[in-house]
């Protein structure tokens, strides 16, 4: 009898992926190289100059004087990088820099990695092994993925898998969630919520109703929250630990970006102890295996830490809400994420011909921006995304809107879109 294979995620991707992407690529419209930037002032490969709607630096402190010069003072102490593991050698901004960060997430522990994505792969294991002294587990675990959690934790599945189950689940939606937790109880499983907080694409996550529901289920949420961080918050700390008001719950991980509105590079955890801490340090394998983020832009998350914890982070907020409420007002609250706390903001269109038309005429009116396809969009569809900064002049957005009308006039007619989650990442 013949059996039929499960597809890989691999393989259903690259089945229903078409060349749309590649289009966007050889027009231009996307992957294109900058040589020189003011503010959002770009310019290309080609010498022509363009106002950027791409950039997550959604504060512009990524060419902040404080966070150039000590970048440059590292590199003229120490070089450009110390080529170890951090359990080796470690430059001595790293524990500067974990310090500044506890400061701004008082109450938590806190270790640094490369990336957000390294903080997955690094945490998440000793998370589902009950090696977090802090995070305990009686029954193993059943991992709970949110249908549009980051694709840096979907593509984890198969190492999840090693610890427990993965079941889809939609965090909007509360039956979804209790017949998740309903289902975890029966079966002696310890739920783990995995959740972005700020969505890459569109929406906020209830981080604190979730965090509450899991307790209650006695289970633990692993937060995402590398969009929302610097944005909002006391400090910059961020649209989760703000929703939580600045208070870190005993069930709950906090991964953050230093890449995005943080204005360096990077990524980090936030644990209940130093305790997880010291396992973390010891057993994670980025950590164990993998290098420290390289020396001159350690210091600059130094320097952009000491800002956070400054006044200038709230006027730096305030004149980022100041542009998104502008958009909002402007287009008449019609585009994805309209009205909601977030930096970023599309324009959904029925088809990728239609989608790739309107990211020409915009690049044609001197604005470029970020077109995405499936699998970040369901396939067929096309989205144009717009990310915000407190950079952005009040002309450049009125040019943006501006073009967002002539393109609705040529017949190319975008609409809101609703919740989108990643469509590949996980099969059923």
């Amino acid at each position: 009898m013949d059996v039929k294979q499960k597809q890989d995620w691999m393989t259903i991707r690259r089945s229903r992926t078409t060349g749309a992407l590649a289009q966007a690529i050889d027009e231009g419209l996307t992957s294109f190289t900058v040589v020189e930037r003011h503010g959002k002032q770009i310019t290309t490969e080609e010498g022509k100059v363009f106002t950027e709607f791409v950039s997550c630096s959604y504060l512009g402190l990524e060419h902040h004087p404080a966070l150039i010069e000590a970048a440059n003072q590292a590199m003229a102490r120490t070089g450009i990088h110390l080529s170890s593991s951090r359990g080796a050698m470690r430059p001595q901004y790293l524990r500067q820099l974990e310090e500044l960060l506890e400061e701004i997430y008082q109450g938590g522990s806190v270790a640094v990695f490369t990336s957000t994505s390294n903080v997955h792969l690094g945490v998440l294991p000793l998370l589902g092994s009950g090696s977090l002294p802090n995070y305990p587990l009686t029954r193993p675990v059943h991992w709970l993925m949110d249908k549009t959690a980051h694709a840096s934790m979907q593509v984890l599945r198969g190492i999840l898998e090693q610890f427990g189950p993965v079941s889809r689940v939609d965090s909007a939606d509360e039956p979804s969630v209790q017949q998740a937790l309903q289902n975890c109880g029966e079966n002696q499983r310890t739920p783990v919520l995995l959740i972005d907080g700020i969505g890459s694409m569109n929406g906020l996550i209830p981080v604190a109703e979730l965090t509450r529901k899991l307790a209650a289920a006695g289970g633990y949420v692993y937060v995402d929250d590398a969009h929302g961080i610097s944005i909002v918050g006391r400090n910059g700390a961020g649209y989760a630990f703000a929703a939580l008001d600045h208070v870190l719950p005993s069930n709950l991980i906090l991964a953050g970006s230093l890449s995005k509105a943080f204005g360096g590079a990077g990524g980090f955890v936030v644990v209940a102890g130093a305790d997880d801490i010291e396992v973390i340090s010891t057993l994670a394998n980025p950590l164990v295996f993998g290098h420290s983020i390289m020396v001159p832009m350690l210091a600059a998350n130094v320097a952009a830490a000491k800002l956070h914890l400054s006044l200038e982070i709230e006027i730096r907020q305030e004149q980022l809400w100041k542009n998104v409420n502008l958009f909002d007002s402007l287009t008449g609250n019609s585009l994805m994420n309209a009205g909601v706390q977030s930096p970023v903001r599309g324009a959904l269109f029925e088809n990728e011909v239609e989608g790739l038309e309107a990211a020409r005429l915009l690049r044609d009116n001197g604005i470029l921006l970020f077109p995405v396809f499936y699998p970040l969009v369901p396939d067929g569809n096309a989205m144009l995304r717009f990310a915000f900064s407190s950079e952005h002049k009040e002309s450049e957005i009125r040019q943006l809107v501006n073009t967002l009308f002539k393109i609705r006039e040529k017949g190319l007619n975008w609409a809101k879109p609703q919740a989108i989650a990643p469509q590949v990442q996980v099969t059923q």
